[in-house]
């Protein structure tokens, strides 16, 4: 079907400003915070990513689908996804692209699409919403390719939750502890799911790491039963504020000494766990061109980064436990802390970042370093216990 044929599509955003497009992906009527990507590719990473979860994405890069999607056979970590399904809640673009073309893509977008029963909108000015975004702020919006009448769409507005205090981790934890990477790696990692991209345990897997994945509602005591050497707090989707049993267990892990490792949702509740309060952006970061400065070595890296809440700076700078190791280039925002004299370290961007930049993997190795220095303290403690 070429996409001058595709049914009329109408995106209409809380504050009552209306395009109309043409229809992608699966045709019905989606509900979502609006949010815009500023990354020229990875569209599968991004709409795969839990993080995503409950938000419209629009892609700043004008034509998407064009080099199609790469799913794994059987094995959850081959592929380019970032979790076990689409996590988005509809999909905004300006040129939507059905001819695909790229070694080891495995479909279209448009298919994945409908296959999740995703809506989306092509052939509309995603320039002058981008902007409007960056104007007026993250706010609610409608997608709709069923026909229904405005009056409905704005009903359904005013019905959705705003992002503000909505917990949605829980919807994209995983159900059950599973393991991942070799046996007998040289280091077991005890991954604590809030909503995990799959490129972070592929990292780790890399670095020769048993990786178990827990759910977010594990006892800690379960945790340690397994004995790992180090503890993953992993990104999701939601307002950290509103997760306050995963607040209270941010703290028992930290009781345990262990090395722990936060990244995004994980930073965000390290913070919360030390009594630094987390605050919501006017519209977020979102993209794979971040920069940000490590005020530790003073090197500026380019990074991926995903959130729409942030550690508060004035709580942190006077917080006494607490170093800023990370900030970001454009707007002087945390993004990344550590606790003084523990390896406890997290940051607020993507290390992991499928399919891009590299210029953070380095957290991975610091990480595996902080267990490789902590093991033999831990073993000397528990053979004189």
């Amino acid at each position: 079907m070429l996409i001058s044929q595709r049914p009329k599509a109408v995106l209409l955003l809380q504050d009552g400003t209306r395009f109309e497009g043409r229809a992608i992906g699966a045709r019905g009527t989606c509900v979502g915070e609006i949010c815009f990507n500023t990354g020229m590719t990875g569209y599968q990473e991004i709409i795969t990513d839990p993080s995503y979860t409950g938000q419209i994405m629009v892609m700043a890069s004008p034509h998407i689908g064009n080099y199609g999607v790469k799913e794994g056979a059987g094995d959850q970590l081959e592929g380019e996804h970032e979790g076990p399904r689409i996590s988005i809640a509809g999909l905004v673009v300006k040129k939507f692209s059905e001819v695909w073309s790229r070694p080891g893509s495995t479909g279209s977008l448009e298919e994945l699409l409908q296959q999740a029963g995703i809506a989306g909108i092509s052939d509309i000015d995603t320039r002058k919403l981008v902007r409007h975004i960056r104007d007026h702020g993250a706010q609610n919006a409608v997608i709709d390719s069923s026909g229904l009448p405005d009056q409905d769409l704005r009903a359904q507005l005013d019905r959705a939750p705003v992002m503000a205090g909505l917990e949605l981790a829980s919807r994209v934890s995983t159900k059950q502890a599973h393991d991942e990477g070799p046996a007998n790696g040289a280091w077991r990692v005890a991954l604590l799911d809030f909503g995990t991209k799959l490129n972070t345990v592929r990292c780790l897997v890399e670095r020769n790491c048993t990786v178990r994945i827990f759910p977010m509602g594990t006892a800690v005591k379960e945790i340690m039963a397994w004995n790992p050497d180090g503890i993953l707090l992993s990104n999701g989707p939601g307002d950290p504020a509103a997760m306050a049993d995963a607040i209270s267990k941010v703290r028992e892990v930290l009781e345990t000494g262990l090395p722990v490792f936060g990244i995004c949702l994980g930073h965000q509740l390290l913070a919360l766990s030390q009594g630094v309060r987390t605050l919501k952006m006017h519209h977020g970061h979102r993209g794979i061109n971040h920069p940000v400065r490590n005020l530790v070595s003073g090197r500026d890296e380019v990074t991926s980064q995903n959130h729409g809440f942030v550690v508060d700076p004035d709580q942190a700078a006077q917080h006494p436990a607490l170093v800023v190791t990370h900030r970001h280039l454009n707007d002087g925002s945390i993004a990344g802390i550590q606790l003084k004299g523990r390896p406890v370290f997290s940051v607020q961007h993507h290390p992991e970042a499928g399919p891009g930049p590299f210029d953070s993997r380095y957290l991975f190795d610091r990480f595996v370093e902080e267990m490789k220095a902590h093991k033999p303290r831990r073993k000397s403690r528990l053979e004189h216990a």
